[in-house]
């Protein structure tokens, strides 16, 4: 097969109509655009989703949903992700560099699913922690900065 021998397949394209050229050609007369009314206007306009002045289907349906914008600085961090920490120290700027947390984080908040089987010292006054996920870096011999 060559680029310049490619062509849709048969069928699939049908011949452009001409309007408007008399009744013998089957677009005479109003060409296919029915009878008066806006849409049979040359330049008739109306904006997309416009029914008439019917109340559109857009606005008849109901608001839901809330995207906070405050999730974007946010992360959560379970136990099982804070085990692939290098080093004991746990501060914001580490777990950036480890990629655990997007860049464009403020605040961290670790989740208790998983276990801690090491110790670790939690640095940053921005992350913080469920109270069971407290209880099990506590339990393994860490400690969180007040």
């Amino acid at each position: 097969m060559r680029l310049n021998t490619i062509k849709p397949g048969a069928g699939s394209k049908r011949a452009h109509l001409r309007v408007g050229r008399g009744a013998s050609a089957g677009q005479g007369k109003t060409c296919g655009r029915g009878v008066k009314g806006q849409r049979a206007r040359k330049g008739g306009y109306h904006k997309t989703g416009f029914e008439g002045g019917q109340m559109p289907l857009q606005r008849r349906l109901p608001k839901i949903g809330f995207r906070s914008a405050m999730k974007a600085s946010r992360a959560e961090l379970t136990l099982d992700d804070l085990m692939r920490v290098s080093g004991t120290d746990v501060t914001l700027q580490g777990l950036i560099e480890a990629n655990l947390v997007p860049e464009y984080t403020k605040r961290v908040k670790i989740i208790l699913s998983g276990k801690v089987s090491r110790p670790f010292a939690v640095k940053d006054k921005a992350i913080s922690a469920t109270k069971g996920a407290k209880s099990a870096v506590v339990a393994a011999g860490g400690g969180f900065a007040e």
